[in-house]
Protein backbone atom coordinates (compact mmCIF):
# COMPACT_ATOMS: atom_id res chain seq x y z
CA UNK A 1 0.00 0.00 0.00
CA UNK A 2 2.94 2.03 0.42
CA UNK A 3 3.04 4.65 -2.11
CA UNK A 4 -0.63 5.04 -2.99
CA UNK A 5 -2.38 7.90 -3.01
CA UNK A 6 -4.36 8.47 0.12
CA UNK A 7 -7.44 8.03 -1.41
CA UNK A 8 -6.89 4.97 -2.66
CA UNK A 9 -5.40 3.81 1.00
CA UNK A 10 -8.67 5.26 2.32
CA UNK A 11 -11.10 3.11 -0.40
CA UNK A 12 -9.08 0.21 0.29
CA UNK A 13 -9.71 0.35 3.49
CA UNK A 14 -13.50 0.90 3.77
CA UNK A 15 -13.84 -2.11 1.48
CA UNK A 16 -11.73 -4.07 4.10
CA UNK A 17 -14.35 -2.32 6.70
CA UNK A 18 -17.11 -3.65 4.83
CA UNK A 19 -16.19 -6.77 4.25
CA UNK A 20 -15.61 -7.27 7.93
CA UNK A 21 -19.03 -5.50 8.85
CA UNK A 22 -21.65 -5.09 5.78
CA UNK A 23 -23.83 -3.28 8.06
CA UNK A 24 -21.16 -0.54 9.58
CA UNK A 25 -22.10 3.30 9.11
CA UNK A 26 -20.91 4.42 5.89
CA UNK A 27 -20.11 7.73 7.05
CA UNK A 28 -18.45 7.28 9.88
CA UNK A 29 -16.29 4.83 8.04
CA UNK A 30 -16.00 7.80 5.48
CA UNK A 31 -15.44 10.53 8.78
CA UNK A 32 -12.58 8.02 10.02
CA UNK A 33 -11.13 7.23 6.75
CA UNK A 34 -10.88 10.96 6.19
CA UNK A 35 -9.32 11.35 9.12
CA UNK A 36 -6.61 8.02 8.61
CA UNK A 37 -5.73 9.46 5.46
CA UNK A 38 -5.80 12.91 5.57
CA UNK A 39 -8.04 13.18 3.18
CA UNK A 40 -9.21 16.84 1.83
CA UNK A 41 -13.00 17.74 2.13
CA UNK A 42 -13.36 17.01 -1.51
CA UNK A 43 -12.09 13.99 -1.20
CA UNK A 44 -13.92 12.90 1.50
CA UNK A 45 -17.43 14.12 -0.57
CA UNK A 46 -16.12 11.76 -3.19
CA UNK A 47 -15.73 8.73 -0.73
CA UNK A 48 -19.54 9.27 -0.06
CA UNK A 49 -20.46 9.74 -3.69
CA UNK A 50 -18.21 6.73 -4.53
CA UNK A 51 -19.79 4.56 -1.96
CA UNK A 52 -23.71 5.85 -2.68
CA UNK A 53 -23.02 4.82 -5.95
CA UNK A 54 -22.14 1.30 -4.99
CA UNK A 55 -25.29 0.52 -3.17
CA UNK A 56 -27.52 1.67 -6.25
CA UNK A 57 -25.91 -0.81 -8.61
CA UNK A 58 -26.32 -3.64 -5.73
Amino acid sequence: MAGEAPIKQAVKWIDDQLVDNPNADRVTLVDEASRRFDLSPLDADFLLRHLAERVKKK
